[in-house]
């Protein structure tokens, strides 16, 4: 069966199907809901933070007991949400996190606390209260970035997320006394993203998402940086340009995140537990 359509050269002969078809409004991505009750807050954040252990897991991000991702209770603002010391990130749950108090000391759940994730997460959550959300681990090309000193430069379009937004923190050992976190926070600064020399990648966000999309993104763009690097010399993307694209293209992480986050929990539902 065919239907009729009027156009500017007479009568066209058009099937049901594209007779049918109209303009719809653009819909929104999906986000956090805006009315939460503070439980509802904290599951959301709870489960975003194990998805995000989960996919770093997949993306070869873990390493022996170094990786610590955070987020801070919603309640409890000096208080924070952490993966327990020397468990697998592919194999966390919801149940499995632990909640991390102002000395240290977790106060809900059964993991250890890792003193470096202690260290580096309290101080940052300390001083920068627009961060939410802490993610560090030890992946591969952002060891090896570090090992350079090197901050992560404008040479791609994914990469001018992180001009003028990004820091490299020298090295002074293991992370694990309260001068060492105030080092860190001097030097990240407003920064979202530092490159801890011979060390590795850390990054923050107003969410989990946030948090963690960043870390894969500087992550890939170390990766090409240090690609590009060996192949020849690197053509940098002007300063004017490269601060017109970092602005557009800021944003919460979340185009990223949501993309990673329906696969792992489609395939891995079992996190929300």
């Amino acid at each position: 069966m065919t239907a009729t359509v009027d156009d500017s050269a007479g009568v066209q002969q058009v099937s049901p199907f594209v007779a049918s078809l109209r303009a719809r409004p653009r819909p929104e991505l999906p986000t956090k809901p805006v009315t939460l009750t503070v439980e509802q807050d904290r599951r959301w954040r709870q489960e975003r933070l194990v998805g995000a252990l989960r996919i770093f897991a997949r993306l070869g991000f873990e390493e022996q007991l170094a990786g610590h991702l955070s987020v801070r209770d919603p309640e409890l603002p000096d208080h924070f949400w952490l993966n327990p010391l020397g468990r697998a990130f592919s194999r966390l749950r919801v149940s499995d996190l632990v909640l991390v108090g102002p000395q240290g000391l977790a106060v809900h759940g059964e993991g250890r606390v890792s003193t470096a994730a202690f260290t580096i997460h309290s101080h940052i959550f300390a001083a920068r209260p627009d961060v939410m959300a802490t993610a560090h681990t030890h992946s591969v090309y952002g060891k090896a970035l570090s090992a350079l000193s090197q901050p992560l430069l404008p040479i791609t379009q994914d990469s001018c997320m992180f001009f003028e937004d990004n820091v490299v923190i020298p090295f002074e050992g293991l992370v694990r006394g309260e001068e060492e976190g105030k080092r860190i926070v001097d030097h990240l600064g407003s920064n979202r993203v530092a490159v801890l020399a011979n060390h590795g990648l850390l990054t923050t966000g107003r969410s989990v998402d946030e948090a963690a999309a960043l870390f894969v993104i500087a992550e890939r763009a170390a990766q090409a940086q240090l690609l590009a690097a060996a192949a020849g010399e690197l053509t940098l993307i002007p300063p004017e340009v490269a601060r017109a694209n970092h602005d557009q293209a800021r944003g919460d992480g979340s185009t990223l995140f949501l993309n990673l986050w329906e696969q792992i929990v489609h395939e891995e539902p079992d996190l929300l537990l």
